[in-house]
């Protein structure tokens, strides 16, 4: 009998594997963490399985952890970056890992609704450091892997902005992530997508970046722009929110066209 649905294992047909852990608390343990797909939205499912080689002798494994992963600009410190685990899922409940035995646990673990995106159109946003470690507590010790890359797929909300944003001549740069907590948010950060203006905002705006805060039904969609400075007035920065459907949210051009006029009349530069 095999607890917290612990089996034999058996020979499986896996996508992505995650990297091996080798602890050494464990007298030759080995843990593999391999996923169905590493490809998941905000929302969505991971699916996987972790793999134990059994060691030298018996030995109790307390508890294995999936960890989120972020790696953050510090606010006000420069190009310091710090880790944040902004989300953790117990796989299993203690087991006894017999000797030079192979077992494998099964997991599915819902992705957090806020978790930045990190691919659009099939292409990975440069910048950013995303990804799960699998935490191993072995007889007293924890062994954590190293962060590995988690794809994180927008969802038709993210798109439909995007998109609008793409058609009104706007065009990606980079994407970073940045230390705070935004109003409405449970994250110690946020995601910011920069875009260079074209088309008929190109004199409005210098630089614009979108963050989004996701949720089950809704999606608070934030737009910070560097303003272009004229003859009477002043440059600066300003901002925009509204709110759309996280999945139906259809052709937002007109709406979003309507948003950015609004931040350009606000200072006479249309």
């Amino acid at each position: 009998m095999t607890p917290c649905g612990l089996s034999p294992s058996n020979e499986r047909n896996h996508t992505v594997v995650i990297r091996k852990l080798t602890s050494g608390v464990g007298a030759g343990v080995t843990v593999d963490t391999v996923l169905t797909d590493s490809h998941v939205t905000p929302g969505g499912v991971l699916r996987g399985e972790v793999l134990f080689n059994g060691g030298e002798r018996d030995c109790e494994v307390e508890g294995i952890a999936l960890d989120f992963t972020a790696v953050v600009e510090a606010e006000d410190e420069g190009d310091e970056q710090v880790e944040y685990d902004f989300h953790g899922a117990d796989v299993c409940e203690p087991f006894l890992l017999e000797a030079g035995v192979e077992y494998a646990v099964e997991f599915d673990v819902e992705v957090p609704w806020e978790t930045p995106i990190s691919t659009v159109g099939g292409l990975v946003l440069p910048g950013l450091e995303l990804g799960v470690a699998t935490a191993l507590q072995l007889e007293g010790g924890v062994d954590k892997g190293d962060l590995d890359d988690l794809r994180v797929e927008p969802l038709p909300g993210h798109v439909a902005v995007i998109e609008a944003l793409e058609r009104l001549g706007f065009e990606f740069q980079r994407s970073d992530l940045e230390e705070g907590t935004l109003d409405g948010s449970t994250l110690p950060f946020y995601q910011e997508i920069e875009f260079r203006p074209g088309g008929e905002f190109a004199g409005a705006f210098s630089a614009l970046e979108l963050t989004f805060v996701t949720g089950r039904d809704d999606t608070r969609v934030l737009i910070e722009v560097d303003k272009r400075g004229g003859f009477l007035t002043e440059g600066g920065d300003d901002y925009q929110q509204f709110t759309i459907a996280t999945f139906e949210a259809g052709d937002l051009l007109a709406a979003l066209r309507e948003e950015l006029r609004q931040l350009s009349e606000r200072r006479g530069l249309f």
